[in-house]
Formats: C-alpha cells, sequence, structure tokens
C-alpha cells in the first residue's frame, strides 16, 4: 500500500476539521468538526501502522482508544451543548461568553439584588 494516499486524505480531512471549527458558529457544527479532525488522526495511525508492518498493532490499538475517547467527549460535549440551549435557547458560540468567569470576580449581573418575590411565584408557576 502506498502511503500518499491516506495520508493525503488524512490531511484534507484535518483541513476541514480545522476550517469548521475556527470559522462556525454553531456548537454542535463544531463537536462535528473535532470528530473530522480526530477521525483524520485515526486514518494517519492505521496507515502507518499498515505501512511499518507493525507486528504489535500499536497503530491500531491506539485509534481504538481514540474512538473510546472521541465518544465520550461527544457524548459530554453533547449533553452541555444541550443544557446551554435549553437555558438559552440558542448554541450560539458567540452567545456563550457570558459564562466566563472573569478575573475570579463576581459577574455584575449574577450578584443584583434579589428578585422581589413576586418573581419566584411566577417562576414557580411556569416551571
Amino acid at each position: 500500500m502506498h502511503l500518499a494516499y491516506p495520508a493525503v486524505l488524512a490531511i484534507l480531512l484535518f483541513c476541514v476539521g480545522v476550517y469548521g471549527v475556527l470559522a462556525r458558529r454553531n456548537a454542535i457544527l463544531v463537536l462535528m468538526s473535532v470528530e473530522l479532525m480526530l477521525n483524520a488522526v485515526n486514518l494517519n495511525l492505521v496507515a502507518f501502522d499498515v505501512w511499518l508492518r507493525d507486528s504489535l498493532h500499536s497503530g491500531q490499538a491506539l485509534t481504538l482508544f481514540t474512538i473510546t475517547i472521541a465518544a465520550a467527549e461527544i457524548g459530554l460535549g453533547l449533553a452541555i451543548v444541550l443544557l446551554v440551549f435549553r437555558n438559552r435557547g440558542s448554541a450560539d458560540i458567540d452567545r456563550l461568553t457570558g459564562l466566563a468567569d472573569r478575573d475570579g470576580r463576581p459577574h455584575p449581573d449574577h450578584d443584583a439584588a434579589p428578585a422581589p418575590a413576586g418573581d419566584d411565584e411566577k417562576a414557580e408557576a411556569t416551571a
């Protein structure tokens, strides 16, 4: 097997993934782009394992670990995205900057004066 074909394909997949991470604003599409980049790495691992004729098949074993980690990452990432979408109403990454902790100081919106008692009753009624 010639090594250039899978290597070029892996480079193209990785470049598409990097473009998706840098250009997309939707968190789900960013997660899909990260998966593309991980699959490009997996393709390289398997191609080099076959090319080097490794008797232990360590590239393929490492690919299985990478697939497992990627599945856990996607599961956790989707859970976070769904929670943010449920709370904010959007999965737009640019709108998530309000979640950042700035220098350990509390955010002014979060430490505002407590809401009147009537708002709690309205919130319980809508929940």
